[in-house]
């Protein structure tokens, strides 16, 4: 015996809005990780040098060029999916 309100309809509209928001800060997060990643490489930090800088610069470029290029992708493949009841 539970009372709960109707589901509202969904306007298909702000769904699209709230998707494209969510693939374009994807990409944006995903470019600048790179952009810390390389400076993180360049060594223009003082807290990290030598082959530490080398190995934690490659990190941030790879997850950021995994986050740039591939979660979109991903994120794609799962909005064309059908909601399932």
């Amino acid at each position: 015996m539970t009372d709960m309100p109707p589901i509202p309809p969904v306007d298909p509209d702000k769904v699209a809005r709230q998707r494209f928001f969510a693939l374009g800060l994807f990409r944006l997060s995903g470019a600048l990780l790179v952009m810390f990643g390389f400076l993180i490489l360049m060594q223009r930090f003082d807290w990290v040098q030598g082959s530490k800088a080398k190995a934690m610069g490659a990190i941030f470029v790879v997850v950021g060029l995994f986050q740039f290029v591939i979660v979109p992708r991903l994120l794609l493949a799962l909005f064309r999916k059908p909601p399932q009841s």
